[in-house]
């Protein structure tokens, strides 16, 4: 199996919808990072108490809502009701916690791209990526490019595969099991990964190379400096998700500094 230049989606991925200029991973980072011109969107899923896949980062509901303790133990109508947008900046008070299958839907009316982090809260890898499989089984039409799953987890990969094996998977890391990255890409292949997904600094010529000879393709997060941008396209990589939407141009091809 060999790279070939048929990878459907778009060099530029806008990270949680705008990155840090609007409250992650809710509508309205998504409708802001659209506004600048991407058309591809990184989100983090994981699942209700009530089985419903809905959109947040971290485990702990802290950081970006106005409540405590583990998103995954509440119902979706109690998540539903959190405000997840004041911790951020007084204009987004109120905004909501989505669901994936609304931004998923978002994406299919406005004919953008999806990439879907795999996020399970500990203990729920395997079932996280069952259900995100079969979310997108039901409700994505078959003529439409895919969404992307990637996760850190290779349990919630499996889970995917198991459920929606034809819809592209790619396998994030954020340090080498090796030093090299041979353990990972072994690992990408044996998961039926299309890509491998790296912290952007792990990138170097000859892993492109080796990631390419095997059929895969090369993503990158969290890009937010043009000169690791400029790096990144040197090398010939194939994605690169980033909070600049400010900064980045999605329609960039050639040299950026």
């Amino acid at each position: 199996m060999t790279h070939s230049t048929n990878w459907p989606y778009p060099r530029w991925i806008a990270h949680r919808g705008a990155g840090k200029l609007a409250p992650e991973n809710t509508m309205s980072a998504f409708r802001l990072g659209a506004s600048f011109g991407y058309r591809m969107f990184e989100c983090d899923a994981k699942l209700s108490s009530d089985g419903v896949l809905f959109l947040m980062h971290d485990a702990d509901l802290k950081r970006t809502t106005n409540a405590q303790g583990t998103g995954s133990e509440l119902s979706m109508g109690e998540l539903a009701q959190l405000d997840a947008g004041s911790w951020h900046s007084r204009s987004h008070a109120g905004e909501n916690l989505p669901t994936l299958e609304a931004l998923a839907r978002w994406c299919l009316a406005n004919q953008h791209f999806l990439n879907v982090e795999i996020k399970p809260t500990p203990g729920q890898e395997l079932e996280t990526g069952r259900a995100t499989g079969a979310l997108m089984n039901r409700i994505w039409p078959p003529n439409v490019v895919p969404p992307l799953f990637t996760s850190f987890k290779p349990d919630s990969l499996r889970g995917a595969r198991e459920i929606a094996p034809h819809t592209p998977r790619g396998l994030l890391v954020d340090k080498f099991a090796d030093g090299t990255g041979e353990a990972d890409l072994q690992l990408a292949v044996e998961l039926g990964c299309q890509a491998l997904v790296l912290n952007h600094a792990l990138w170097n010529a000859a892993l492109v190379a080796k990631v390419h000879a095997a059929g895969l393709y090369c993503s990158s997060y969290t890009v937010n400096d043009e000169w690791a941008a400029q790096r990144l396209i040197d090398l010939g990589t194939d994605g690169i998700i980033t909070d600049r939407v400010d900064l980045f141009s999605p329609a960039q091809h050639g040299p950026i500094l």
